[in-house]
């Protein structure tokens, strides 16, 4: 009762602002993922390495902004993800988006892991197929059929 009469008050004052960024975020992944995912080049995946940033050919205070406010944007995702959990919204997704936005050691390795999985590999070429780009080549390079 107690932890009640202490979360009213803050849903009273922030509680259109919360379903607000909720929906917005909604929309947004909408929006954005499948764009996102059709940049993906189709043998981004294949090697064990990551591929060098595109970013690198820019200024060094350009490459070394862009990935600031990247980084920062994934953690901010990540935080309204960890938010929505417990309140309306895409929590889990809005939190897988600010993993990938953030830079970490072994991040690649996990890229790589999550596409092999046969649910993730298929939905990303069902998107891709709908926007006329080539299917993602599995990490594996086995031509397992969909």
């Amino acid at each position: 009762m107690q932890v009640t009469a202490q979360i009213l008050p803050f849903l009273q004052d922030w509680g259109y602002h919360l379903a607000g960024l909720s929906v917005l975020t909604l929309v947004g992944t909408i929006l954005v993922i499948p764009w996102l995912i059709t940049k993906i080049p189709d043998d981004y995946f294949i090697d064990v390495k990551r591929h060098e940033s595109r970013l690198r050919a820019y200024h060094p205070a350009i490459y070394i902004t862009i990935l600031v406010i990247k980084n920062l944007f994934g953690i901010f995702c990540f935080v309204i993800g960890l938010a929505m959990l417990v309140l309306p919204g895409q929590g889990l997704l809005t939190m897988l988006i600010g993993v990938l936005l953030i830079n970490f050691p072994g991040k690649y390795r996990f890229e790589r892991w999550l596409i092999s999985k046969d649910s993730v590999y298929k939905s990303i070429n069902w998107i891709r197929r709908r926007s006329g780009k080539p299917d993602l080549l599995r990490p594996d390079g086995s031509e397992r059929p969909l």
